[in-house]
């Protein structure tokens, strides 16, 4: 009960702009997470740190076109725990896992896509991470 009451307090406060949505929740704890040393990017250090069990969340692309990849990752999470969220674009996914050159009007440019990031460590406590740590309990 407890996690659909969460639910319910995150969404009704979200019109007056105080509240995160799942998506620019999981882009701050990605960004957090880079900041700190904390996210492994790509398929073969993502499979060593979830067999390592030192994984905490796993992120996967929707727009990857290699089934035997998405398989692969989805088994390793389940196997070992790991809580793992979908996002609709691997160039998203990229741009937050910092594969990208920032111009100087502060935009993203030469994104490279990542399907799988995993975030070994978080770095520090914040309103996003609450977020995402409520929606991977739920699911």
């Amino acid at each position: 009960m407890s996690g659909e009451e969460a639910a319910v307090a995150v969404e009704s406060p979200a019109p007056l702009g105080e509240a995160l949505d799942l998506m620019a929740a999981l882009q701050l704890v990605l960004r957090k997470s880079l900041a700190h040393g904390g996210l492994i990017r790509g398929l073969h250090e993502g499979a060593k740190v979830i067999e390592k069990h030192t994984a905490q969340l796993c992120v996967l692309a929707d727009d990857c076109n290699q089934p035997d990849y998405v398989k692969l990752v989805k088994g390793l999470c389940a196997d070992h725990g790991v809580g793992l969220l979908t996002i609709p674009s691997a160039k998203t996914l990229g741009e937050w896992a910092g594969l990208c050159k920032i111009d100087s009007e502060g935009k993203a440019r030469k994104v490279v896509g990542c399907s799988c990031v995993v975030v070994q460590d978080y770095g520090e406590e914040s309103e996003g991470l609450n977020v995402v740590q409520q929606h991977v309990k739920s699911h």
